[in-house]
């Protein structure tokens, strides 16, 4: 009777560490730097797998095969997301593992927010005086209802 209570004592000792689990042997995914940079510097960059950081910068992402994305944000700019691919090459006996990333850096060009700027107009050219306005006005009130300009008496002919 004695050595069934140690072995169930023991037994129930064991029974509170049922939340050990093999997790623990895991090794995290390894990580890569990933360079993020834009034009104008200064935007606020971030990763979709969570790390960001304020640009000329960079950041240690989780080496995932899935790739990620990167946007970039600035105010009175528009907002810009670029993929980037994340390719594990396996190693072997002779070769270790890597992983490349593409496109690393990572550069964005933010473009200004709101409409484009206005076309400038160049300016007209002044018109030239035409050669009717310079006729006298005293013919005007024997044509002063047509368009047209009152005809000129010919000169007499010469002999």
């Amino acid at each position: 009777m004695r050595r069934f209570l140690v072995i169930a004592v023991a037994g129930a000792g064991l029974a509170g560490c049922s939340s050990f689990s093999m997790d623990a042997f895991k090794s995290a995914p390894p990580t890569v730097q990933v360079q993020l940079e834009s034009v104008p510097q200064g935007a606020d960059a971030k990763t979709s797998s969570g790390p960001g950081c304020t640009t000329p910068c960079s950041v240690a992402v989780p080496a995932a095969d899935a790739g990620f994305s990167v946007t970039f944000t600035k105010n009175k700019f528009q907002p810009v997301t670029i993929p980037v691919q994340v390719v594990n090459i396996p190693g072997d006996f002779s070769t270790p593992a890597s992983t490349n990333i593409d496109p690393n850096p990572v550069v964005a060009e933010l473009r200004p927010a709101g409409p484009p700027p206005k076309a400038v107009r160049k300016p007209m050219r002044p018109k030239k005086p035409k050669a009717a306005a310079a006729a006298p006005a005293a013919a005007a009130p024997a044509a002063a209802g047509s368009p047209f300009p009152t005809p000129t008496p010919a000169p007499p002919p010469t002999r």
